[in-house]
């Protein structure tokens, strides 16, 4: 595949070399209504049939001029149940918060204008699925709902859940056996883990997953937005360098330091690209990578 000719810049992995916890791959393989209806039915322990075709980086605002949000894939069952689900590399420290944003925004959007009827509203369920621990417990799966301090048991029953899974989960009890294969499979995506799994359903969404990355036109597609993601970060940064203006050289910073992050790469990694990229001096580069690496 072609790359940006940009050695100090990201490098394009190769689509057959991407897992599940890449957006990009993960979006693709759950816009198949079936793959997705099985991927949800290990999550949440129960057969899950969707209404019609999930939506992948499906873009949600309430109003033109405030922030939107894009969600990884969106889906609505047949019991009229609303599921979005994402894959997060990367913990940039505002998670919990973001979640939060997130189905407050889904919400939102629940209800038709005028409806005044709020027991109308869809039962939600916002789905991270991350290579790391945000709690430090060891659970493969952390699934919160609305309860009362003052009375142990007694649960708001708003509809609302909140499941945040672990790839990297060490205790077994409360998770099937095959929901703790599926995070393995996600975080490798390998033909080594579909073969060592137990699970009909992990071996045909390993189906699914090789023939997304030998598709032709998935291939074209990926490259198309690698490219664009590139170019808009080029025409930040020479924004910010030719003319001098402040905003484009923030913003092609910002998205640096964030394509680096969810890329893995070590702050100290960072901190000297940005030297170099942005002509900065080191205490400059920590500052901006100390003000970005918090941002979703």
């Amino acid at each position: 595949m072609k790359k940006m000719n940009d050695p100090g810049g990201p490098v394009m992995k190769p689509l057959a070399e991407l897992t599940l916890l890449d957006r990009f791959l993960f979006a693709c393989v759950m816009e198949d209504r079936g793959t997705m209806e099985l991927v949800l039915s290990i999550i949440l322990g129960e057969e899950i049939c969707l209404a019609g075709q999930p939506q992948a980086e499906r873009e949600m605002r309430t109003v033109p001029w405030l922030r939107s949000i894009r969600l990884d894939v969106y889906s609505v069952d047949e019991e009229n149940r609303v599921y979005n689900a994402e894959v997060q590399k990367k913990n940039t420290g505002n998670l919990i918060k973001r979640s939060r944003f997130y189905q407050a925004l889904i919400d939102s959007s629940l209800l038709a204008p005028g409806e005044i009827d709020f027991n109308r509203m869809q039962s939600s369920c916002l789905i991270t699925i991350m290579p790391f621990d945000l709690w430090g417990y060891g659970r493969y799966r952390y699934t919160f709902r609305m309860v009362c301090q003052e009375e142990s048991g007694l649960f708001l029953e708003d509809g609302a859940v909140r499941i945040f899974l672990n790839t990297h989960g060490t205790v077994p009890e409360g998770v099937s056996g095959e929901l703790i294969e599926l995070l393995h499979y996600i975080e490798h995506t390998s033909e080594t883990e579909a073969a060592g799994s137990c699970s009909p359903r992990i071996k045909e969404l390993h189906r699914r997953v090789s023939q997304v990355k030998v598709s032709e036109e998935i291939g074209v597609r990926y490259m198309q937005e690698w490219e664009e993601r590139m170019y808009q970060l080029q025409d930040a940064k020479a924004e910010g360098r030719e003319e001098g203006r402040e905003a484009g050289l923030e913003e092609g910073i910002r998205a640096f330091v964030l394509d680096n992050l969810e890329e893995g790469k070590t702050e100290g990694q960072i901190l000297d690209k940005l030297v170099r990229m942005f002509s900065l001096s080191r205490d400059t580069a920590g500052e901006y990578l100390k003000r970005y690496r918090g941002t979703p």
